[in-house]
């Protein structure tokens, strides 16, 4: 699981730049000029400096942010110490998670604001619990895994919306206008999948079916990965709609959906049942939009 998904940010890493003319750094300054303009920007422990436009999302794990200039979707920081300008305009939401957020008054934020604190505190309170839990019994062994699942996840999947929310939003709209058709390609899709894959095993007897096989797993996990934030976002908006509250953030939208999801998947029994129907849902819509493009 942490293979993979080591494998998809790296290989989103550098699948931006080259797809959407945007900037991507490993521990490298990323600076945008006043006179320039980038569609994304996509950081790891490296600083990023705004002047200029970014017509989508910056998203920066660790370093630090500043945004003098303007935003067109979401500022995204992950343990990153985020400073917003005077002369700042961010059309978007601005979300900071393990971090540290300043405005300076007169910056123009249209979106939501989402900040939670120092990680550090939320780790204090995890240990508490477990500390105290790990005396009664084993469970929570498996809690432990399950809330790291939640976790990778959750920031996945701001990644994902803030980079692609169109696609992410537009998936989403055909799940209950298309709800069958999409059900039924899901099943095809994975038991298509599912034969290639055997064939592949098989293949790999004679060494030619082993990059077959890895690019099959690739591919396997990209559509898993792209549905099941589509589904995500469509149970948040779903459930916002129910209380009538449109908060006009998709990365809020798809928050939402991450603990709706969560917490049902937590229920014995009836939690794999609601696996499965996600598995084969978000094949199904992933097919049947082309990721959203279609």
């Amino acid at each position: 699981m942490k293979k993979n998904i080591f494998i998809f940010i790296v290989i989103l890493s550098l699948l931006i730049p080259v797809f959407s003319q945007d900037r991507a750094s490993l521990g490298n300054r990323i600076v945008v000029e006043k006179d320039e303009t980038k569609d994304n920007v996509l950081s790891f422990g490296g600083s990023v400096l705004i002047e200029g436009e970014v017509r989508e999302s910056v998203v920066v794990f660790g370093g630090n942010v500043e945004i003098k200039g303007e935003v067109g979707d979401a500022v995204v920081g992950i343990g990153s110490e985020v400073k917003i300008y005077p002369s700042a305009k961010i059309k978007g939401d601005v979300v900071v998670l393990g971090g540290r957020l300043e405005r300076d008054v007169g910056s123009i934020i249209e979106g939501d604001v989402v900040h939670f604190g120092n990680i550090q505190g939320l780790s204090n309170i995890f240990n508490q619990f477990f500390r105290g839990a790990f005396s009664l019994s084993f469970a929570p062994i498996v809690m432990i895994f399950k809330l790291l699942n939640i976790f990778i996840w959750f920031i996945l999947a701001i990644i994902l919306v803030a980079i692609f929310p169109n696609q992410i939003s537009f998936a989403s709209s055909q799940i209950e206008k298309k709800f069958w058709p999409i059900a039924g390609i899901g099943i095809l899709g994975i038991l298509i999948f599912a034969g290639l894959v055997l064939l592949s095993v098989i293949l790999s007897i004679f060494l030619i079916g082993i990059p077959i096989l890895f690019l099959l797993i690739l591919a396997g996990f990209i559509v898993q990965f792209f549905g099941r934030v589509v589904l995500f976002y469509f149970f948040g908006e779903k459930f916002l709609q129910a209380f009538n509250w449109k908060p006009g953030s998709q990365i809020v939208i798809v928050i939402v959906g991450v603990a709706i999801v969560s917490l049902i998947r937590f229920i014995p029994v009836i939690g794999l049942l609601f696996a499965l129907c996600l598995s084969i849902l978000g094949w199904g819509v992933v097919l049947k939009t082309r990721f959203g493009t279609r």
